[in-house]
This record gives C-alpha cells, structure tokens and sequence, in this order.
C-alpha cells in the first residue's frame, strides 16, 4: 500500500482513538474494547490491560457488539482485532471461574466465548488477528478464529490450562482446526508455547514481522482487501468454511453451483468487464443480481 494511504489511515485511527478516550471522561470506567474505523478499516482493541485482556463475560460482550456493529455497510470492508499492553489476551478471567459463581454463570461465559469465535467466521469481512505479545487460551483460541493473523517477532501462543486444572478444550476446537493435530495435542497437553516462528511454520499465524512492521504490514494487507468487492468477498468466505465442512465431491458440487452464482452478481459481472476493457472495477459492493 502507498505511503501516503498508511499515513492517512494511522491518522484517521489516532484521531477516532483520542476521541473516544475524551468521550470516556474522567471518572469513567475505560471501555473494555475500543472501536475505531476509517477507510473501510475497523479496529477493535481489547483494552484492559491490568488483566491481561482477559475475556471476561463483560469482555465478549462488548467484542461481540464492536464485531456486528453496522457490520452490513459498504464503509466496512475488514476488520482487524489488536490489543493493548505487552499481553494480546490471557484467555478467559479466572476469577468468574471459581466456585463463588454458579455452574450457570460458567456457562453464559463459555457459551458467548463459543458464539463470539464462530461469529468471526460468520461475518461478511475477513477479521485479521494484530497480535504483539502473549496469547494463551482462549486467547489464543481467538486468534486461531480469525481468518488471517499477523504477529510480531515476539509473540508466543499457548494453551496452558491443563497446568491449572482446567483442560483447554474449548481452544482445542479452534486450534484443531487450524493446526496439524500433533501440534495442536503437544500444546494442549503440556501447555508449553509455540513462538512466532513456531506458529506461522504450523500454519496458527499468516505473517511473523518485526514489532515496528507490525502495523504497516496489517493495513498492507488490510487495503489490499479493500480494493476487492464486498459482496464478492462475503460470498468466498461463507463458501470457504461451508466447503471445509464437506467431503470432497459435495465440497466440489457446492463451490460449483457457488461460482455460478458470483458470475450472477453485478459485481462479478463488472470485474470480468473491467478485466476485458483494461479498466479499473468500480464495484457496487451489493448483493444485488447482473440485469
């Protein structure tokens, strides 16, 4: 992406940023997750720092409400989940694990884990991962989630419940699906991490970069999504996961019927037109059919 693109969109983060920190006001308890977007970017920042990011019910709940905020708008384009302080997210907060709440507490708070991890998949954007620090448990469960992930040099991922008590098996749905299953059973039985290096060689992570590339190499790929068709987009991610559920002859039949589909939208349409004229696509980012 340009030079010039990058600055105007750190720009347009840092003044969305201030302003929501001035809308807190003094006294005000900081929010759990901050939403900012400009340029079709949506960043969404786990802010609590002092626990680690922990995905505490209160946590998911707002993550889940920054995620389908306006989510069907052309202005949305991608969205991107970062985090404050050195720890990306700890996993779930331990505190509302412990007997003093009742087994129905525990499962609001597994059960809205569960629908915020399968509603990344649902949405009609790829979410990216901007992961610079420790993710462990569902932490890392998070970003195994997402559809891309980058990572900073210094990022470790782990899922160490089981050295606590508290076998990790929620994670291993996600980390199942996205690692070779001696990978993922390594780490769920020991709990020991994976490093950067580690992750992206296992396919947990897209791109490993330096700490101070970490945000230049997200909007890269960020804009580049940009430049493509919502709605064509919506349709190849919901496809791509509905496929992966498939045998392979179903899986074949079904992205068969989908390709005839795209070529159906005015979208679809008008990229092979540009293609052929030798123009830039102007995208209408609709669902709407070719007349």
């Amino acid at each position: 992406m340009a030079a010039a693109a990058l600055w105007r969109l750190r720009r347009a983060f840092t003044a969305a940023f201030s302003s929501a920190a001035a809308a807190a006001g003094p006294g005000r308890p900081e929010k759990l997750t901050v939403r900012r977007q400009a340029e079709g970017v949506r960043n969404i920042i786990l802010n609590n720092p002092r626990r680690r990011n922990a995905l505490s019910l209160s946590m998911l709940q707002s993550l889940r409400e920054d995620l389908l905020h306006d989510v069907k708008s052309k202005d949305l384009r991608v969205i991107i989940i970062s985090a404050e302080g050195p720890v990306f997210c700890s996993g779930h907060d331990l505190k509302e694990l412990s007997s003093e709440d009742d087994v129905k507490h525990h499962s609001q708070v597994f059960e809205m884990c569960a629908e915020v991890m399968t509603l990344i998949q649902k949405l009609p954007v790829p979410v990216i991962a901007k992961v610079n620090g420790l993710a462990t448990a569902a932490g890392c469960q998070l970003v195994a989630s997402c559809d891309i992930a980058v990572a900073s040099e210094k990022s470790q991922f782990a899922t160490p419940g089981v050295n606590i008590g508290l076998f990790c098996s929620t994670p291993a749905v996600a980390l199942g699906r996205s690692l070779p299953r001696k990978v993922a059973l390594e780490m769920l039985f020991t709990g020991e991490p994976l490093s950067a290096q580690e992750a992206l060689m296992h396919g947990l992570v897209s791109k490993v970069v330096p700490e101070d590339k970490l945000e230049e190499e997200t909007m890269k790929i960020s804009q580049k999504i940009c430049e493509s068709s919502k709605s064509v987009l919506a349709l190849g991610k919901a496809t791509f996961y509905r496929q992966m559920a498939q045998d392979l002859d179903t899986a074949y039949k079904m992205t068969t019927q989908v390709m005839v589909d795209n070529l159906t939208l005015r979208d679809g349409q008008e990229g092979i037109e540009a293609f052929i004229q030798k123009r830039k696509p102007v995208w209408s980012h609709s669902q709407d059919k070719k007349k």
